[in-house]
């Protein structure tokens, strides 16, 4: 008969003080991905996560260097080749700060107010990598690991993961799992269990217009010469019809449509339009007609104007016609969509609809995959009962509306399914000034965790 968890979940509780101590360490670390002069601070911050691993006695625990940040690595295979294997992924870098005047509490300097831990990266996502390691801790101490565990941390999630797709093409072998852990997801509430089991993926582009060689008087010039501003805004206004679909030529062709009980199971949400009005702050919600909030932002694909720039903007006036606009736009995609494909849609629409009276330029910045897993895989099927019996009652299955691109690179290259969990809640400022996690869900996370290795290997036994 195999081991029951309660002497690795009573450890857990046992030690949780201990546990939020080391979750401050790996918090106070300034792990900025995107800050060149932070470089010291990335190694220091998979070096903490190098040591931890070797002290709770994981195996060939290494940092890999790569063309950016280095990945950690570390393997417990004690229960054997007849268990399942689970790779466990993970990310120790974090958004900058800034602005660093918002913050009630300085970003690198965990405090604990209520009950929350407030701290950069404390969401996003190193609690949920340091619930993870204790959950492997916790059972390593006790009943020992009822399946085969492998870490794999990058340093550059924040950034695109530029070069994590080259190392696992390079290290598929010692990747080798029958299942990814991904808890770089979230909760959509302290008491609703929720399942993740599609990611959007992402087209971001930058288009530039041009019109006159440099700045004109606008007094002198305006009705005479096409404003580069008003023609950029002309066309990105016609991205979208009078309700809200995407106007790019076959954007639409290859999305996959919702099942109707697909659309029964996502609409039992929690989210509801005065929850999402009480989050954003914003006097209506807005979007594609047909579909309710929770399917247009996890099934349903976007078109964003992430910014604009043209023209004065400093203080007062100044009658000036520019010579150029520019606008930052994103896509979100949906199953099957192809961020390669969305670009020449994009093409398509601008040769099409941008006028003669000026001149105009695309480049794509990045790209990702959207991801579906299925919901009835043992993965998925083992977290679903790992919830059940945490929370008391069976969990949403829920679509995320950003993209995870690591989750679709699992799915092409290492062939694997990705089960995907997490704790942040939709409140706790992910990439935004005062950054939080709610530690009642960050201490159920871990038992979460314990109950789910400890499911998967019975699954087995």
């Amino acid at each position: 008969m195999s081991p029951s968890p309660d002497a690795a979940l009573a450890y857990a509780h046992e030690n949780r003080a201990r546990f939020l101590e080391e979750f401050k360490e790996l918090a106070r670390i300034p792990s900025i991905s995107t800050d060149p002069m932070a470089r010291a601070e990335m190694q220091r911050a998979a070096e903490w996560l190098a040591a931890h691993m070797r002290a709770l006695d994981l195996q060939h625990v290494t940092i890999y260097p790569t063309a950016g940040y280095p990945v950690v690595y570390g393997e417990s295979l004690a229960a054997g080749p007849g268990k399942p294997t689970v790779l466990i992924y993970g990310h120790y870098d974090v958004q900058p700060a800034e602005p660093l005047d918002l913050w009630h509490s300085p970003a690198f300097e965990p405090e604990v107010r209520g009950e929350h831990l407030y701290a950069r990266g404390a969401a996003d996502m190193k609690g949920e990598v340091i619930a993870c390691l204790k959950a492997v801790e916790a059972l390593q101490r006790t009943s020992g690991l009822p399946v085969n565990v492998k870490f794999m941390l990058e340093g550059e999630e924040e950034i695109g993961s530029p070069s994590l797709k080259d190392f696992m093409q390079q290290h598929q072998e010692l990747l080798d799992c029958d299942f990814a852990l991904n808890s770089d997801s979230g909760i959509l509430d302290a008491d609703t269990p929720t399942l993740t089991y599609g990611l959007r993926g992402l087209a971001y582009f930058e288009l530039r217009v041009s019109g006159p060689a440099s700045d004109l008087h606008s007094g002198i010039f305006g009705g005479v010469v096409h404003n580069p501003a008003q023609a950029l805004c002309e066309l990105v206004a016609g991205m979208h019809d009078a309700q809200g679909r995407i106007t790019l030529p076959g954007f639409y062709d290859s999305v996959r449509t919702l099942s109707d009980e697909e659309r029964q199971e996502l609409n039992r949400s929690p989210l509801t339009d005065s929850l999402y009005l009480q989050h954003t702050g914003a006097p209506a919600l807005h979007g594609e007609a047909g579909f309710t909030q929770v399917e247009r932002l996890g099934a349903r694909p976007t078109l964003e104007v992430n910014g604009l720039l043209s023209g004065y903007t400093g203080a007062g006036a100044k009658t000036v016609l520019p010579a150029k606009a520019m606008a930052k736009i994103s896509c979100r995609l949906v199953p099957d969509q192809d961020p390669g494909q969305v670009k020449q849609q994009m093409l398509a629409y601008l040769e099409k609809n941008a006028p003669p009276t000026i001149t105009w330029e695309l480049e794509m910045f990045a790209g990702a995959f959207p991801s579906i897993t299925d919901r009835h895989n043992p993965g998925v099927r083992a977290m679903h009962r790992a919830m059940e019996e945490t929370w008391g009652h069976p969990p949403l299955y829920h679509r995320e509306g950003g993209s995870v691109p690591v989750v679709a690179q699992m799915q092409d290259l290492l062939q694997v399914e990705s089960v995907l969990m997490g704790m942040a809640m939709p409140d706790d400022n992910l990439h935004a000034p005062n950054e939080k996690i709610h530690l009642p869900t960050f201490y159920r996370g871990i038992d979460l965790l314990i109950r789910y290795l400890d499911t998967l290997g019975k699954d087995q036994a």
